[in-house]
């Protein structure tokens, strides 16, 4: 069932789609998330004022924008709202952001930050509704759908969340896995993404990927074929079908698990928001798979996210001729993924220790696995054509006669040897 926010909104005098509530300049600052009384620092639901403010905070600041960020964890999302709209910061927050020092920490850079963020301020209602008209839901922290593991993220925790699809965002996140690759996938590694999506789902797990061509399309594929929820997560608007080819995949994501962008509707993909959104792809889940990955690529983008959120990391081996997993193989030569060849490997790595656990992969088991030490020294020593005696068996084996006859007595049972008028041969059946 889609989950939807029925709240209404209400308009100021003076600011069009601003719902009462909601300070203004000049009015005290109040916490954007506020705690119930006596609830031990539990969260209540957002109210519309913060809901909006984190629409807002969506179209002016770009995603992962760690100055936002703690911006929004200093005051609150109304109050880093209003202070974005005016482009003036407040004087304590920039001392701040100058003692932590690094990019943007001198006044004129946050000036200009701040000057940036003013020019995007567009109408918060606006967004809201058209995001609702289109089919999506906002989720925000403090939602019962927002997936706290993207707290890990701190300041570049996402400001909020559109979420397009039937399944529930969080709940469907619990037991996941990204599965990412190349577009430039080769047969093999296609093959191998929707082989381990179908295994993955037919386990109860939930693929996570970017919804791109190569690796990320045959996993949602393989996802759905297993009849279990997939997450795309989008460098776009959820309205804008990127790529455009896979609209008709997006169409059965959106009935059979959602579709997830930090960006408003209508906003474009660009190079720089793959590589931003690739964090979200980690956090989200409990591992990351790489299954095919050029030495520099965007998947290997996502196995750094991994790995600085302590997600488990895993890598598929392909052919060492192959560039398209040169990525792949760094990844497992520096140690920093573990190799896997099957659902169940990911599901052991990923999963919860002891509880699942990959069957122990064995070679063919042969008759002649189960015969000791001497009895395999006698079997050998029969020729593999014609037949010989006893005793030129006992010398050949490097054991006394009796051993020899008990040993070929037991072979004879087992079917593996006969005795003829020439002496012990091998049963036809037996041979090699």
């Amino acid at each position: 069932m889609r989950v939807t926010d029925s709240s209404k909104e209400t308009e100021r005098p003076g600011e069009p789609g601003w719902p009462d509530g909601a300070r203004l300049p000049g009015e005290p600052e109040r916490p954007g998330e506020m705690e119930r009384p006596g609830g031990a620092g539990q969260p209540e639901r957002p109210d519309e004022a913060v809901r909006l403010a984190r629409v807002a905070l969506m179209r002016m600041a770009e995603a992962g924008d760690a100055v936002m960020g703690r911006l929004i964890a200093r005051c609150g999302p109304v109050a880093a709202m209003e202070q974005a709209r005016r482009g003036t910061l407040d004087p304590g927050f920039v001392r701040e952001e100058s003692d932590r020092g690094g990019p943007s920490a001198r006044q004129g850079d946050l000036d200009r930050h701040a000057a940036a963020w003013a020019a995007r301020y567009g109408d918060p209602a606006a967004d809201l509704a058209e995001g609702r008209r289109q089919g999506a839901r906002l989720v925000v922290p403090g939602d019962a759908e927002w997936p706290t593991q993207l707290d890990d993220l701190e300041d570049v925790r996402p400001f909020g969340l559109w979420v397009d699809g039937q399944a529930n965002l969080r709940f469907s996140c619990l037991r996941s896995v990204s599965v990412v690759g190349a577009r430039a996938a080769t047969a093999y590694g296609t093959t191998v993404a929707a082989e381990f999506a179908m295994g993955l789902g037919g386990r109860g797990w939930t693929v996570i990927s970017g919804g791109a061509y190569g690796i990320d399309g045959a996993a949602h594929r393989g996802a759905l074929a297993s009849g279990t929820p997939t997450i795309v997560v989008l460098a776009c608007g959820t309205d804008v079908c990127y790529p455009s080819a896979h609209e008709d995949l997006f169409r059965v994501v959106r009935e059979h698990g959602v579709i997830v962008s930090e960006w408003p509707p209508g906003a474009h993909p660009t190079r720089l928001r793959f590589l931003v959104r690739n964090r979200v792809i980690a956090a989200l889940s409990r591992g990351t798979v790489v299954v095919q990955a050029a030495a520099r690529s965007g998947a290997l983008n996502t196995a750094s996210h991994a790995s600085g959120l302590n997600r488990h990391l895993m890598a598929v081996p392909g052919p060492i001729t192959a560039e398209v997993s040169a990525g792949c193989h760094i990844l497992i030569r520096q140690g920093k993924a573990v190799c896997v060849t099957s659902a169940e490997e990911i599901v052991e790595v990923a999963g919860s220790i002891g509880d699942d656990l990959a069957p122990e992969r064995r070679g063919p088991v042969w008759p002649r696995d189960g015969l000791n030490d001497e009895t395999r020294r006698v079997l050998e020593a029969i020729p593999a054509r014609g037949a010989a005696g006893p005793a030129a068996i006992a010398v050949a084996a490097g054991v006394d006669i009796g051993t020899a006859l008990s040993c070929l007595g037991g072979l004879a049972a087992a079917g593996f040897v006969e005795n003829v008028d020439r002496g012990w041969r091998l049963r036809p059946t037996a041979r090699g």
